[in-house]
């Protein structure tokens, strides 16, 4: 008479290994290095000096690093792991409704959009912050030497009409610039508080190590 097969109770089952997720190291550093300068620019420096404009410099360059990452990086950091697409982040959406978890090897769907929306307006303050303080030269941005230099241009061409009408489109344009840097700024800080509340939610609903997985030192 073959033996009953015995099932093991479900509450002593063992429970299913939480599954560990985690960057490669220029991801890690890319994104850690943004954090700080959005830091430094948003609490530490003057608005506008020389230490405000060569750290969004380092911005720029640290923003190009990881676009370039996406395009040669290993599978995880490369655009193609998460393309931006409203219909799938519907459907995560319906899939956090139901409380359906599926495991994503990047972002997931609604994270990606995120991602995307935050490069974006980074892209631009990048952009307005080098349309006002011009391309890095070898002074420093807001200067002593730069502003007396400039002070003398617009001294010696006071009396040009040409030259000063072509001073005020330069003025206005400026402040057209420095109204986008502003408000772009101002949606880059919403977009960060959603994207860490919604790191949290989906940390906390899949039991993923999200948060953790980006610290340095992580494997």
């Amino acid at each position: 008479m073959p033996h009953a097969q015995q099932f093991e109770p479900e509450e002593f089952a063992p429970a299913p290994a939480r599954s560990r997720r985690s960057w490669d190291p220029v991801v890690k550093i890319t994104h850690w290095s943004i954090v700080t300068a959005i830091i430094a620019n948003a609490l530490i420096t003057e608005e506008g000096s020389g230490a405000h404009i060569w750290v969004g410099y380092a911005l720029a360059a640290v923003f190009a690093l990881r676009l370039l990452w996406g395009l040669i990086g290993p599978a995880e950091a490369r655009f193609s792991a998460f393309p931006p697409s409203l219909r799938r982040a519907v459907g995560h959406l319906r899939d956090i409704r139901v409380g359906r978890k599926e495991i994503h090897r990047s972002h997931n769907p609604l994270g990606a959009l995120m991602v995307y929306a935050i490069w974006c307006v980074l892209g631009l303050i990048i952009a307005s912050g080098i349309a006002m303080a011009g391309p890095p030269s070898g002074a420093l941005p807001g200067s002593a030497d730069q502003a007396g230099e400039v002070s003398r241009h617009l001294v010696a061409e006071q009396d040009d009409d040409e030259e000063e009408d072509e001073v005020k489109g330069a003025e206005g344009s400026e402040s057209m610039w420095e109204e986008v840097h502003e408000t772009s700024v101002n949606l880059l800080y919403i977009l960060i508080a959603l994207h860490i509340a919604g790191t949290v939610f989906e940390t906390r609903r899949s039991g993923r190590e999200i948060l953790l997985a980006m610290l340095p030192g992580r494997a």
